[in-house]
C-alpha cells in the first residue's frame, strides 16, 4: 500500500519533529514539514501531498492564507487545521477557507491519524491518491497552474492560456513523464512520424511556445538535454 503524502505546515519545531517521526514511524506516512504558509506553497509544488494539515497563525504567510491560495488552484486536496482556538466564530470562520476539518492542539499524533484518513475517506480516497490523477475528469495541477487537457488551455488564476492540439500532445506527453527525460525522437516518432531537420525545428517551437506560457512560475522548467531530450522539471 502506498503512503499518504502529509504536507505538515507548522511553526513549532518541537511539534513538527515529533508529528513527522510519529507519523512515519508507523509505515504508513511520508512527511514533509513547513515552517510557514510560504514554505507550505513551494511544498505543496515540489512535494505534491496527498492530504495537508496547516497551523493557522505562523509568520511569513498565516494558515489562512496559505490556504486560501491553494483553493484557488485545488478544490480537491484535504486541508485541516491545527489550531488551539475552538471558539464558534474561530471555527466557522476557518470552514470559510474550505478546509475539511479542524484538529485542536494539543493533539496526540494517534489522534491526527484518525482525523486524516476520516478525512481521505469522506473523500472517496481510502488511501492515497495518485499525483497523475486528474483535479477533475481532465485537469491536472501543473506548478501555479492547471492544464485542462480536454478543453486544451492553461489557467492561472483568471488568466486562461489557449493551447493548440500539438502543444496539448506535447505537453501531455512531458506531464505524464515528469522529472523524466523524454527522448526527442520518440516525441517526434510519435507526433510527426519521423525525426528529421524539420520536425525537429517545428518541436523547438512548440517548446519555446510552452515555456512562453509557463513562465509565471519560475519553478516550472521544461530542461533540454542536448541530444538526448526533454525534461519537464517542477519545483
Amino acid at each position: 500500500m502506498n503512503k499518504i503524502k502529509l504536507l505538515l505546515v507548522e511553526d513549532d519545531e518541537s511539534l513538527a519533529f515529533i508529528v513527522k517521526g510519529s507519523l512515519e514511524l508507523t509505515g504508513g506516512y511520508e512527511v514533509f514539514v513547513a515552517s510557514d504558509g510560504r514554505k507550505g506553497l513551494e511544498a505543496y509544488i515540489s512535494f505534491s501531498p496527498d492530504v495537508i494539515v496547516s497551523d493557522i497563525e505562523m509568520p511569513e504567510m498565516s494558515g489562512e492564507e496559505f490556504v486560501s491560495q491553494i483553493r484557488q488552484k485545488d478544490k480537491k486536496i484535504p486541508v485541516l487545521f491545527a489550531t488551539a482556538k475552538t471558539s464558534p466564530q474561530d471555527l466557522i470562520r476557518g470552514y470559510q477557507f474550505e478546509i475539511d476539518n479542524y484538529i485542536r492542539k494539543p493533539y496526540l499524533c494517534e489522534e491526527l491519524d484518525a482525523h486524516i484518513r476520516g478525512v481521505l475517506k469522506r473523500v472517496g480516497e481510502s488511501r492515497p491518491i495518485e499525483k497523475a490523477v486528474a483535479v477533475n475528469q481532465d485537469t491536472y495541477p501543473l506548478g501555479l497552474y492547471l492544464f485542462h487537457v480536454k478543453h486544451r488551455y492553461l489557467q492561472l488564476g483568471d488568466k486562461h492560456i489557449k493551447l493548440s492540439v500539438r502543444e496539448v500532445e506535447i505537453l501531455w506527453m512531458l506531464y505524464e513523464e515528469k522529472g523524466k527525460l523524454v527522448r526527442r525522437t520518440d516525441i517526434l516518432d510519435k507526433f510527426w512520424g519521423k525525426a528529421d531537420f524539420y520536425t525537429s525545428r517545428s518541436l523547438d517551437v512548440f517548446i519555446r511556445n510552452l515555456r512562453t506560457y509557463l513562465k509565471e512560475d519560475p519553478s516550472i522548467e521544461i530542461i533540454t538535454e542536448r541530444g538526448e531530450g526533454l525534461i519537464l522539471r517542477l519545483g
